[in-house]
Formats: C-alpha cells, structure tokens, sequence
C-alpha cells in the first residue's frame, strides 16, 4: 500500500509528460526554429549592434531631491524633474550607487512617485567594452519593485491551503504546480512553434485534468468520472467557441496585446484560434470543479447507501449539479465583469448607445466568453453524473456487501 502511494505522484508526472511532449511534438503545425524565435532583425552593421545589451535590475532609493521647473506662461505643461539616487540590489553593478532622472507629468498613472527608502526597478543600456567589461551607457526608471508583496501572497496562500487542506491542500498545490508547467513549458512554446492552437490547448488541458484529478483523488472511480465529464465539457466548450466565434466575426485582434504579437519576427500564431485557446483556459478551472464535486457526492452516496442504482446516483448528482450551476454562473460571469469593470463604467460615463456596446469586438468577446464557459460547466453536469453512477455500480456484489456490512446499522 506504502509503495503505491509513493508510485502514484510518479506515474501521474509520466503522463502528464507522455501527454505533453506528444501534444507538442507530434502535433502538425508551421515549425519555427528555436533559434529563430524572437530573433531582432540585423542592423546595417552587426558588429556595432553587439556591443550594447539591455537588462533591468533592483535598487533602493537613497535620496530624491526635486528640480525647480523653468518659468513659463503654461503652467499646465509644467514638467518637475526629481534627481534620484539610488543603489543598486541585483546584477553586476550591485552596491553601485547611481542618480536617475525621474520626470513628473502629474498624469495619473504614469508618473512614477517614489520617496526614500523605496525599492524601484531600473532599466540599463550597457555597452562591450574592448577589455570584455560593460559600461553603463544609460539608465532609466521603469517601474515599482512590485514582487515582495507577490511573494508574502503566495506565502500566505501556501500556508493557508496547506495548514486547511493537509494532505489534500498538499495535493492540490502538486496539481497548481502541473498546471503552471503544462501552460509555460508545453503550451505557449507550442503555439510559439506555431501548432494549431485549438487542439493543441484541448491536449494539454486534458493533460492538466488528468494530473489534476489524479492527484486529488487518486487512480479511482471517483477522479475517471471526473476526467472524462471535465473533457465533455472541454469538447463542447471547444465547439461553441469556435462555431459562434465565427459567428460573431470575432478576430482575435480586440486589445492592444493580440496586435502587437502580429509584428513579433519569425512568428505566426493564429490569433482567432488563439482566442479560443482563452476561452477554453478560462473555463477549465470552473469546469473541473464541478465535474469533482459531483462525483464525489455521487461516490459519498454510493458509500452510504450500496444498494442505489445506476439512476438513482444520476439522480443524486444531477440534484447537487442543479444547486452548483447557479453559483458557479455566476462566478464565471462576476470573475469576466470585474475585469471590464473600468470600461463600463466609460460606457455609462460617455452614454454609449447599446448597438454600439454590443457590437464592439470587445465587448462581444467577453460575452462568448463567459457564456461559452458557462454552457460548458452546464454540460459537464449530467455527463458526469452519469459516468459516475455508472462506474460506481460496476463493483463486484461481494465487495458492495462487503462495504454495506461496515456501516452504522441506522444506515443499512
């Protein structure tokens, strides 16, 4: 028993692993070179391009000393210049202490207002020396250093799911961690590669359901009726994306990030398809949650009461199924609305008429979006349920008798 225990985590990373690098490699697709990603056009002369590299590194601000502007009749355009001293945290030139100018536009969300004792991001223009070292040839501020606070949140995350959850808390961050490597390490290079997004996302995410459910529940009835009932509502989520995305003449190209990856050299990614891809990552989560927690009611039932029927677990599950629809709408329609929340309210602020609300790429978008993943989360319900049922009646008479005779006699 101690030994398959130890063996489960290990044969659930196999497939997770057989499942990827066959989604990757084998699938069809426009192969792009490894070396040929992101590759910077050469300039005139390459030799002079070489000699200068970017990088970003932490610093402390040790002083901020504000620059009087110049006088002029536009007060408006006043620009207040800050003359910071920093030291450096990470990378070659740590412990070096520098000044940068910070300019102060008083625009909302650009300016970056720092004072003493902060931690700030610096971006740096370094240049080869003849000797093999860099020089600094420029430095400028970027951004906030925003990641500490990131940190002490996983923390707490951790610890909580961990301190609730035990074993299971354990499992489920074994499952997190499979997910996050599927999405870095096999997706995007795949679609990088230029694999066809659709099947290729449905791949990897079973993939990710697999792993997933198998660490949750182990190699049960239980977590098969689950994978099977999430990838029923994968397929069907896949379907409807695609058939209505072309319905709703839906591009791929409504926010700024899906143009810009239209200029990236040697990188062909189908953006429609790519949309898709969101749709089904989005409802996934959703979709697996439920497909768990109706096949855990309808294993727990079936402990309770051996003698239930085929129908009667369908029925059992489909009840628990109806009472999670409403709540798990819900929280796939609040999670997309909190995301727009800014831009409706531009919508009320500039009384847009609904013809062009409903019309707008974007808007279309987040509503196939969210009502796509709730159809899916739908249909995932009876599938589950009923898979479920089904298996938990496959158990030999004796080993049913076996489990009616442990328990309480109230519930014989």
């Amino acid at each position: 028993m101690r030994l398959t225990r130890v063996l489960r985590p290990i044969i659930a990373a196999g497939l997770m692993l057989l499942i990827y690098f066959g989604a990757v490699l084998l699938w069809p697709g426009e192969a792009v070179a490894a070396n040929q990603i992101n590759q910077v056009p050469q300039a005139a002369n390459p030799a002079d391009e070489q000699k200068y590299r970017e990088t970003y590194e932490k610093a402390t601000v040790l002083e901020v000393q504000n620059i009087e502007p110049p006088k002029t009749d536009n007060l408006d355009s006043e620009i207040v210049e800050q003359n910071i001293k920093v030291q450096v945290l990470t990378g070659q030139f740590t412990g070096k202490e520098i000044n940068v100018v910070n300019n102060l536009s008083g625009a909302a969300g650009i300016d970056i207002d720092i004072k003493p004792g902060d931690q700030v991001v610096l971006f740096f223009s370094l240049k080869a020396e003849a000797d093999g070292q860099e020089s600094i040839e420029s430095v400028h501020l970027a951004d906030r250093v925003r990641s500490p606070a990131l940190g002490w949140l996983l923390l707490l995350f951790t610890g909580l799911i961990l301190i609730i959850g035990r074993v299971q808390g354990l499992k489920a961050l074994l499952g997190l961690g499979a997910t996050a490597l599927g999405i870095y390490f096999v997706l995007l290079p795949g679609l990088m590669a230029g694999k066809n997004v659709l099947p290729l996302t449905i791949m990897v995410l079973v993939g990710v359901t697999m792993v997933t459910m198998v660490f949750v529940a182990g190699f049960t009835s239980k977590a098969l009726a689950a994978t099977l009932g999430t990838l029923g509502g994968l397929i069907i989520a896949g379907l409807l994306a695609y058939s209505f995305g072309e319905l709703a003449h839906l591009s791929g190209l409504s926010t700024e990030e899906e143009r810009m990856l239209l200029y990236i050299d040697n990188v062909k990614i189908d953006m429609q398809g790519l949309l898709f891809s969101g749709i089904l990552i989005g409802a996934v989560g959703a979709i697996m949650d439920v497909a768990m927690s109706v096949a855990s009611t309808i294993s727990e039932v079936k402990k309770a009461d051996p003698a239930r029927k085929t129908i009667q677990l369908f029925d059992a599950g489909m009840n628990v199924g109806r009472d999670i629809m409403g709540t798990m709408a819900n929280t796939l329609i609040l999670a997309y609305t909190g995301s727009a929340l800014p831009l409706m309210l531009l919508f009320i602020a500039y009384k847009m008429e609904p013809v062009r609300i409903l019309n707008w790429e974007m808007i279309a978008t987040e509503i196939v979006r969210a009502l796509v993943g709730s159809i899916a989360l739908f249909v995932c319900i009876p599938i589950t349920a009923l898979i479920a049922g089904w298996l938990s009646n496959r158990a030999k008479p004796a080993e049913v008798e076996s489990v009616k005779n442990k328990l309480p006699l109230d519930w014989k």
